[in-house]
């Protein structure tokens, strides 16, 4: 397997992993993604990864608590839809832009 064929399906992995949303599993795999990799392409699409997961949790815990003065539903609709449609645009990303890696918008950046 090549170098980029490699940094092709580890960046894919790690965002794409963002779609199952079981226990920890989106959690562990960027994290050994990120320390078994040594690409900085795909180092820094697993760190995106990673903080749009933690972004995500934040948001959810944050609405659930908004929900029950009413305004949190709606909101917490909106992150889960958004937490569904964001890795597949950061998945076919990393396998067509192999050059660079994506960044997801309007997220804090923790690591």
């Amino acid at each position: 397997m090549t170098n980029l064929e490699k940094r092709k399906l580890l960046s894919a992995v790690s965002h794409g992993v963002l779609l199952f949303n079981v226990a920890v599993l989106p959690l562990l795999v960027p994290i050994a993604v990120l320390v078994l990799s040594d690409d900085p392409i795909v180092q820094q699409n697993a760190r995106e990864a990673l903080n749009f997961f933690i972004n995500i949790v934040v948001y959810i815990f944050l609405f659930l608590l908004l929900s029950f003065i009413g305004i949190g539903l709606p909101l917490l609709f909106l992150t889960l839809f958004i937490s569904w449609l964001m890795p597949i645009i950061a998945t076919v990303h990393a396998l067509t832009q192999l050059d660079r890696p994506y960044r997801y918008p309007f997220i804090l950046r923790v690591l």
